[in-house]
């Protein structure tokens, strides 16, 4: 009998309106989105990432904008 394998996923975020985004993965890594820009990533298909705010970096102070699931996301 197979194991299962989880199939990865390319995907991008763009972000747009917030001066700096964090997406946040369930295995705890992040990555950092500047205003005006984009970036690709690798996610597991049916990983929930969450999409983060962060205003002003000297604060602790946090937004939670969205959580989607890795398909929800534009392809790279």
């Amino acid at each position: 009998m197979k194991k299962p394998t989880a199939h990865r996923l390319r995907r991008r975020y763009v972000n747009l309106e917030h001066p700096l985004v964090l997406l946040r993965f369930e295995d705890g890594h992040e990555i950092r989105v500047t205003k005006g820009q984009g970036k690709a990533f690798d996610a597991y298909a049916g990983e929930t990432i969450k999409i983060i705010a962060i205003y002003d970096p000297t604060s602790a102070e946090r937004q939670v904008l969205d959580s989607r699931r890795a398909e929800a996301f534009d392809p790279a």
